[in-house]
This record gives C-alpha cells, sequence and structure tokens, in this order.
C-alpha cells in the first residue's frame, strides 16, 4: 500500500532543486555579464571623449600612451591611435594601426581615406589612389576624397581622371585660358575648338569635345591642356603645343619631311595652315616605275568652325600587279595586270559629340586594266572597267573610356555602296567594323603603351579587282599584316587578297629614349588574320599568324619604323620600313 501511495508536491524537491540552482546560477552570471559588458561600454565611451578631447587640443603624445594602455582596442580607439601618431611622424605605426582598424570595420570609409593621406605623404601615388578607390566605394559622395583623389591623379599628370573626379564636387572652376606660345592660327578659329569657357566649370565631356576639334584641324601635331591651380583656388588653363605652318618650322625640317620617304621612290610636299586658317595641302608623288602614284588632299574648317571639316582628294595611279601566293621562294604567276585608276573625293567629318564623330563623302573614279594574264585568279567578272560612283559613311565611338586606367576602347563602323557603269552596270557595297584599344598600362609617363586592333570586312555584290581587300604589309594599305610583304619584285600582288577578313593586330612599344628631338622606341607584336574569297587563287585557305619586334625612329615629326616579322605557318621572314607623320 505504501507502494501505491500517491506523493505531495514536496516529493518532486529531490529532482527539481539541482535544476533552479542551475537557472538561477546562469541568471546571476548573465546579469555579472551584461553588467560587465555595459560597463566597459561605458569606459570605453568616455574613453573616447578623453581621446576627443585630446584631439581638439592636439596631445598628440598624450593619446598615444592613453591608447596603447587599452589591452584590446576599439576600431575608434585605433584610429584616433593611428592619427595621433601619424602626427608625430610614426608613419609606420599610423599605418598599421588604420590598416587594422579597418579589418575590424572594413565598412568605416575614414580608414582608407587615412591610408592614402600616409601614401600619399610618402609618395607612393598609385597606392593612395587604390585606397581612396576603397574610400569611394563605401562613400561615392565623399567631397573630401573625391577631390583629394583629383589631386593625385593632377599631380601624375592624368588631367582626365582628375577632371572626372573633380566634377564630383563642382570643381575646377577655370579662370582664364592662354596659349603657350601663342599660335600662328586664327584666334577666331581656335576659339570653336574650344569647348571650354572662361569663367566656367570645366566638365569633362567638355575636355574631350576640345582635345578632338583641337586635333581634328590637323596642325598640332602635339598638344595639351594643362592646369595651373590660383591661389583663389580656380585654375588658369594653358595650351601648349607644337604647329604646323607652311613647308616646316626650318628648313632642317621642311627637308627631312619632304624627302622622308625618298628611300621608296616617294616624296611628300605638304603645305599647313594656309592663310592661317587650319587650311592644309598634303600630297604623295611616287616614280616607282611598277607602282607610280600621286595622291593630294585639300582640308581645312567647314565654314571657319573647327566642329566640321572638309576634304577634297584626287588620286591617280599606274600600278604593275603580279598575284603569287608568297613575296619569297618559289611561288606560280596565279595572275598579272596592269591598273590604271583615277578618282576625285569630296568629304565632311564631323566633332559633334565628346566620344563621337562621323564622317560622310563621295568618290568618283575610272578604271582600265591593261597587259592581263587571267590566270585562277583573275576572272572578267573582277575586272570591270569604267567609271564608279561609291559613298562613303563611317561613324566612331568611344565604347569604353577610363581614364584613371588611361585607357581607350573605340569602335568604328565603315561603309561604302559603289555602282560600276560598264559594259553591264553592277552594284557592290563593303561593310567594315573595328574595335581599337589604346592602353598606358602605368599610371603616369608613357614607358609603356599597347595597342589591340580588330577589323572585320565583308562585301556584297560584284566587286572590282581593286576594292578588294589585301592583308599584308604596304605603303598603300593599312590592313597590315607584318611578315606578309604586299610586292615581289617591286609589284603588288604578292599578299593574301580576297572579299572577306577578320584581322587582329596587338603591338606593345616600350619607350627607350626621348630628348623632345629623337625619340626612340621597341616592342614586340602579333599579327593574326584570315581573309576568305570564293575564287581559288585569292584568299587564304588558314589562319595566318605573324610575330616579330619593330622599332621607331621620330626626329624632327617624322618617324621611320623598322618591322621583323616571322611567318609561323610558313617560316618566311620579313623585313620592312614605312615612314609617317
Amino acid at each position: 500500500m505504501e507502494g501505491n501511495r500517491q506523493l505531495d508536491p514536496a516529493g518532486c524537491a529531490p529532482t527539481r532543486r539541482p535544476l533552479i540552482r542551475l537557472v538561477a546560477t546562469l541568471v546571476l552570471l548573465g546579469s555579472v555579464s551584461v553588467a560587465s559588458t555595459a560597463q566597459s561600454a561605458a569606459r570605453e565611451t568616455s574613453g573616447i571623449a578623453h581621446i576627443k578631447e585630446l584631439v581638439a587640443e592636439q596631445r598628440w603624445q598624450e593619446i598615444v600612451r592613453s591608447v596603447e594602455t587599452v589591452p584590446t582596442p576599439s576600431p575608434e580607439l585605433d584610429y584616433y591611435y593611428g592619427i595621433a601618431l601619424a602626427r608625430v611622424g610614426n608613419w609606420d605605426g599610423a599605418y598599421q594601426a588604420f590598416v587594422t582598424g579597418h579589418r575590424l570595420q572594413p565598412g568605416d570609409e575614414r580608414f582608407p581615406v587615412e591610408l592614402a593621406g600616409i601614401a600619399f605623404k610618402e609618395r607612393h601615388f598609385a597606392q593612395a589612389t587604390r585606397w581612396l578607390h576603397r574610400a569611394l566605394q563605401l562613400d561615392p559622395s565623399d567631397a573630401y576624397a573625391n577631390n583629394f583623389l583629383a589631386s593625385v591623379y593632377f599631380l601624375e599628370g592624368n588631367l582626365e581622371a582628375a577632371v572626372k573626379y573633380w566634377n564630383r564636387t563642382g570643381k575646377p572652376d577655370i579662370a582664364t585660358i592662354s596659349m603657350e606660345p601663342e599660335p600662328l592660327v586664327r584666334a577666331a578659329l581656335l576659339d570653336t575648338a574650344f569647348a571650354i569657357a572662361p569663367s566656367s566649370t570645366m566638365r569633362l565631356p567638355a575636355l574631350w569635345k576640345t582635345q578632338a576639334r583641337v586635333s581634328g584641324l590637323e596642325i598640332f601635331p602635339s598638344n595639351a591642356l594643362d592646369l595651373k591651380p590660383r591661389e583663389d583656388g580656380r585654375f588658369d588653363v594653358v595650351f601648349r603645343t607644337t604647329e604646323r605652318n607652311g613647308w616646316g618650322a626650318n628648313k632642317w625640317q621642311d627637308s627631312f619631311s619632304f624627302f622622308r620617304g625618298v628611300f621608296q621612290q616617294t616624296v611628300y610636299p605638304e603645305y599647313f595652315n594656309l592663310d592661317r586658317s587650319a587650311i592644309n595641302i598634303v600630297s604623295m608623288v611616287r616614280w616607282d616605275a611598277q607602282k607610280r602614284r600621286f595622291m593630294g588632299s585639300l582640308s581645312g574648317p567647314l565654314k571657319r568652325n573647327a566642329r566640321q571639316r572638309y576634304t577634297l582628294g584626287l588620286d591617280l595611279r599606274n600600278e604593275n600587279w603580279d598575284i603569287h601566293r608568297s613575296f619569297t621562294g618559289p611561288a606560280p604567276l596565279l595572275g598579272a595586270l596592269n591598273l590604271r585608276r583615277e578618282a576625285v573625293t569630296a568629304g565632311i567629318r564631323s566633332f559633334a559629340g565628346a566620344r563621337w564623330d562621323w564622317s560622310t563623302g563621295a568618290e568618283l573614279s575610272n578604271r582600265d586594266f591593261r597587259n592581263i594574264f587571267a590566270g585562277s585568279a583573275l576572272p572578267a567578272g573582277l575586272l570591270a572597267q569604267g567609271y564608279q560612283l561609291k559613298h562613303l559613311v563611317q561613324f566612331d565611338y568611344d565604347l569604353l573610356r577610363i581614364p584613371e586606367r588611361r585607357l581607350i576602347t573605340r569602335v568604328g563602323v565603315s561603309s561604302q555602296a559603289g555602282r560600276i557603269w560598264s559594259q553591264t552596270s553592277h552594284s557592290f557595297a563593303k561593310l567594315q567594323g573595328s574595335l581599337a584599344t589604346h592602353w598606358f598600362p602605368q599610371s603616369q609617363g608613357d614607358d609603356y603603351e599597347i595597342e589591340e586592333h580588330l577589323q572585320m570586312g565583308k562585301t556584297f555584290g560584284q566587286v572590282p579587282f581593286d576594292e578588294l581587300f589585301m592583308l599584308g604589309i604596304d605603303q598603300d594599305n593599312d590592313l597590315w599584316l607584318r611578315a606578309h610583304i604586299s610586292t615581289r619584285d617591286g609589284r603588288k600582288g604578292s599578299a593574301p587578297m580576297g572579299r572577306n577578313y577578320l584581322l587582329s593586330n596587338w603591338t606593345l612599344d616600350k619607350n627607350l629614349y626621348n630628348n623632345g628631338l629623337l625619340g626612340v622606341k621597341l616592342g614586340p607584336f602579333v599579327d593574326t588574320g584570315k581573309i576568305t574569297d570564293p575564287l581559288p587563287g585569292l584568299g587564304a585557305a588558314e589562319w595566318l599568324v605573324d610575330t616579330g619586334v619593330q622599332v621607331t625612329v621620330r626626329v624632327l615629326g617624322v618617324g621611320v619604323t623598322m618591322s621583323y616579322g616571322r611567318d609561323l605557318r610558313s617560316g618566311n621572314n620579313a623585313v620592312y620600313a614605312t615612314v609617317g607623320r
């Protein structure tokens, strides 16, 4: 009976008492912990308040001693500790304090700003810009960080990047614009090239417009817009340039420019800035018996405004062509002819936008072919003779422009639509696209320069022989494969030709020497291309890859480029020299 007796509440005491004691202990410990945390937070708040008082009084050594007594400083104390160490000249210690605080509180933009300040003090500009970009990722509207970053870029000579970040704070304010030296071109014409005005804020799109229009005058081979700080916080703009006038700056420059192509039986009569109006006459005369040519153009600002430019041109050619698969070694003759062609052109180019421009024009030409050996490369349909009228349109746009990276990627699209009046009239069209990237990989200077140019072209309809594309290095060709010379025994036709192509040119240049009058650059290149055509004697059956090295020497404004290229398909080697402005 006793075993079946019902227990009263007191009968559970042996089981419940340990549980109650455990709960009570935990509550007590929690209370103690909360109280301890509150006391610790209160002490830290009191300590930070004291540190702020010391900061206000600029008692930096006391701040250092106070923080060093704290076993585990908070990010806030790390910040003031770093400030104090920097003020007493302990840059390494300040750097470590800010790094520690940034690691503990990565969302606080004050730490990267202060780290940028230390890097700037030690003239590590690249490191300073990295920290400032980190700060602006956290707070893009931080006026101090934007102005600081703009100033760093300005000191590095990167005006575009400086203006980009100054613009975020409504700067830079321009007071005056001056010229050094004073150019000979008419001031009223030069004013139309400037989208920047005195007593205004220089905006990045206005800077880009100005650069494009000034270059579009084609009389300033080198120019720069510099900013000079003023005591009132504004800037003066100084336009520094070298200007082409007449035949040349002196008889030596004139002679060097005129005879720069004499080793290729070519001279270049040129006259610039006629009537101080940026009207230029540019011509080429080549007396090579295998490829005679005269080409001349007259260009100038339309309606005396730098925003648009007209061009009138004349091109007379008398050339002998031998079609071969290679410029060297055994190669059967696939076709031959003599081409005579006369053409007149007229066009307009507009520099309307900050990142884009367009051009349009027309060409009237006449051609005839003589001494024809058709072979497998020259069927009758390719040799249409007679008059041709062609319309040309081109549009170029800065697809990517990153001033702080000194990188520009430009996309271009062009079309040509023509009609030939021969025995049977017919039409054709050519469509081309390009993607060109220009990059200075270092934050300042031009020690290294990288260019990548990707081009493609396609034709439609019945294209005449002289409208075919050609991949090879030549005075008259701009689609270069630098181990494929376009002439053999002086006659054109040894480079791959066809109706459709894809071409990539990559070049790295290292600036070896430059004293203003003489400059030397050296670097490797890689050219890759493919060209196709339905005719068996034209085109190339496989991808072509050329690699090599080139050196460019500039003297008195004239550049001479010597290239050595190797065709990785055939093993052929090519050495070639070109001249240009």
